[in-house]
Formats: C-alpha cells, sequence, structure tokens
C-alpha cells in the first residue's frame, strides 16, 4: 500500500488542469494539463509533462485573464482522451498530488475507472500544518514559505496558473511541509490521517 511508505519511499505524481471558464448555460472544460512525476522527495529528478487540450468552447475573457491561454494558443491540441496512455502512465501507481484536489478530480473522470490514487491534497495539507495563514492559495503558500526563488529555478519561465508550473509548486510546498514538520522517513498513514 503507497501510504505505508514514507515520503522518501513514495513516488508522487502532481496533476494540474487550467480551464476555459464557464459560459451561461454550460460548464468548464480542461484546456491545459499538467503533469510532474517525482520520485521521494527530490525535485532535480522531476518528470515534466504538460500540454495544451483542444475544446470546441472558447476561452472566457475571466479565465484568459487568470491563466492567459487564448483560443488560439489551442489551435492543434489534442482532445484530452487521446493523451489517455500519457495520463496513465505517470498517474499509474503513484501518490497523485494536487492543489484542491476536486477540479483534477472532476476533470480526470474523462476517464472511468481510472483508479488514481491515493491523493494527497496540499491545500488539506498546508490548512493542517500551517494553520493561521491568511490564505491557502497556491501562490500564497509558495511565497509564505520562501519558496518562490526555488520555484522559478525548477521550472524557469512560466507562472502561475499554468498548469506544469503550479504542479512544481505542489510538489514544492509537499516536500517543504514533509521537510519542515520532520516527516521524510515517517510512513504517511500515520500522519495523514490524523
Amino acid at each position: 500500500m503507497p501510504l505505508e511508505r514514507t515520503p522518501e519511499q513514495s513516488v508522487f505524481a502532481a496533476v494540474d488542469f487550467e480551464s476555459a471558464g464557464v459560459i451561461r448555460g454550460g460548464t468548464d472544460t480542461p484546456i491545459q494539463i499538467g503533469m510532474a512525476v517525482m520520485p521521494g522527495l527530490d525535485l532535480t529528478r522531476v518528470e515534466p509533462f504538460v500540454s495544451y487540450l483542444h475544446t470546441d468552447q472558447p476561452v472566457t475573457w475571466q479565465a484568459g485573464q487568470v491563466h492567459g491561454i487564448t483560443t488560439e494558443d489551442l489551435k492543434g491540441a489534442p482532445v484530452f482522451s487521446s493523451l489517455w496512455p500519457e495520463v496513465k502512465s505517470r498517474l499509474g501507481g503513484r501518490i497523485v498530488v494536487a492543489h484542491g484536489a476536486g477540479t483534477e478530480k472532476r476533470y480526470l473522470r474523462a476517464f472511468p475507472m481510472h483508479g488514481f490514487g491515493p491523493w494527497l491534497d496540499t491545500l488539506v495539507l498546508a490548512r493542517r500544518f500551517w494553520p493561521g495563514v491568511r490564505d491557502y492559495s497556491l501562490e500564497t503558500l509558495i511565497q509564505a514559505g520562501g519558496l518562490s526563488a526555488e520555484l522559478e529555478q525548477a521550472c524557469p519561465g512560466r507562472r502561475f496558473h499554468d498548469a506544469l508550473f503550479d504542479c512544481y509548486a505542489s510538489l514544492i510546498l509537499l516536500r517543504h511541509i514533509v521537510t519542515q514538520a520532520g516527516l521524510a522517513e515517517v510512513p504517511m498513514v500515520r500522519w495523514l490521517k490524523g
């Protein structure tokens, strides 16, 4: 069982999506996926993947203001379902990491019966180990932890609300919390449940 291992013995796979935004009478749809696989807590060995995703829905102005992705950027992008082999190879059999994992879980339902998990939500983890932070956005937590320079070095040329950048941010935040709390050699089952 993956959670019986320590973080040092585990393989983490961060996933993040950016969306087109909600249109009247519709739902949002993913337009970018990022994944980053990290063995143990070793950020130097991360295996990254990022791709835009095809959609028939235009990117809303509001969504574009957040992530900077335009409808034009998506021309020629693959449909999400065509990335199943890539998604399965990166997330399968790993501890899946996301910040506010609800969105990622919802979009991965495009692959019924995928069985990804166990999940580790860095938002939940940060609230538990850093009570009282003014807000728990990924960007605020990275800044509060003094991790901005490390993130920029690990994933240069990108910014928050880029799916790959947010994956790296989640992994760096996870590693920081685990290290600060002295949990690197403690089986995760002992500290994740209570």
